[in-house]
């Protein structure tokens, strides 16, 4: 936990190579995000972490007043997105969050806030990343929907600009007693097929929708692709692996599994394959954000928080021609 206290991460996030040698950054560090305020009221996380081996995470952003969710990137410009979804007092949100532009520093130079955009930005993945100008997908959660955002960046703030869409609607969404809020979470972005995959918390499923980055309107859910009540339970968190499989955390507020096999992180293929899955913890809801990296040295990582324990994993990959 951070000196601040904060608790329940979110998001978790690869500094990629590229950025600047004056950021407070380097490439192959790992970020997180934290949802809850040592209070553990759900939606007053402040803080943003850097992973140090060894030693005790190292506060990169402090806030106030914030619920940092699992939208976490970090851009080649050092430069750190993430989003916020607050609360009043850990049960009543504030809609409509807002999407957080920090500086290499650490420091807060933007607030991208649109109610119909960025309505509850529950997490992103980067499609294009060429500096001052990037395009994301956000998933809503407060109004199921999807969109794509192109964000001007420059020292001084960010702005959206108006070329932003809504390509994506229909996801199951609600607010939970246990959980605060279930709408469509993961989303992970295979840019040589131009697909983009969802995954809806509350649908039980992951969808594809083709052409993302070119959709000027609305394409509905998309097709779905993996819908497995053995093993799928209210996924979260989605990436693409280096093997090109997807991998999804189990938040189990949704068709919840038996005792033996809470807070799961599944691997399937593109085509709807279940592969395999691991524990992250065998308590429930206890799985959230991953992601897939390089190090420092150009090997192959995978991370992932555990929100029960309040502990996050990096885990090196061998070199393998498998799973």
């Amino acid at each position: 936990m951070p000196n601040r206290g904060d608790v329940n991460p979110y998001g978790i996030a690869f500094v990629p190579s590229g950025v600047p040698s004056w950021s407070t950054l380097s490439p192959g560090d790992v970020v997180v995000s934290n949802f809850n305020a040592a209070s553990n009221k759900q939606g007053t996380g402040t803080t943003i972490v850097k992973l140090v081996t060894d030693s005790k995470p190292v506060a990169f952003f402090q806030g106030q007043n914030l619920g940092l969710t699992t939208a976490l990137a970090v851009l080649k410009s050092g430069f750190v997105l993430v989003g916020n979804l607050p609360t009043t007092n850990g049960t009543n949100i504030r809609p409509p969050g807002s999407l957080l532009v920090i500086n290499p520093q650490g420091k807060l130079v933007g607030e991208l806030k649109d109610s119909t955009l960025l309505d509850g930005p529950w997490d992103m993945t980067v499609a294009i990343d060429q500096g001052p100008r990037v395009t994301a997908f956000v998933s809503d959660v407060l109004n199921g929907t999807v969109a794509r955002i192109d964000i001007n960046i420059g020292d001084s703030g960010a702005m959206l600009s108006g070329s932003s869409h809504i390509i994506a609607s229909g996801y199951a969404h609600r607010t939970d007693p246990a959980a605060l809020v279930v709408g469509p979470t993961g989303l992970a972005y295979d840019a040589p097929h131009d697909v983009l995959y969802v995954a809806s918390t509350g649908d039980n499923a992951v969808f594809a929708v083709s052409g993302a980055l070119a959709l000027k309107h609305d394409g509905g859910m998309g097709r779905l692709i993996y819908q497995d009540n053995t093993h799928l339970h209210g996924p979260l968190a989605l990436a693409l692996a280096p093997n090109g499989d997807l991998v999804t955390a189990n938040g189990d507020a949704v068709n919840p599994p038996d005792p033996q096999h809470s807070s799961e992180i599944v691997e399937f293929t593109p085509g709807g394959t279940f592969i395999a899955q691991m524990q992250v913890d065998p308590a429930a809801g206890a799985a959230f954000g991953l992601a897939f990296g390089l190090s420092s040295s150009g090997q192959s990582q995978f991370a992932a928080v555990n929100d029960s324990t309040n502990t996050a994993t990096v885990w090196t990959l061998r070199p393998s021609s498998g799973n």
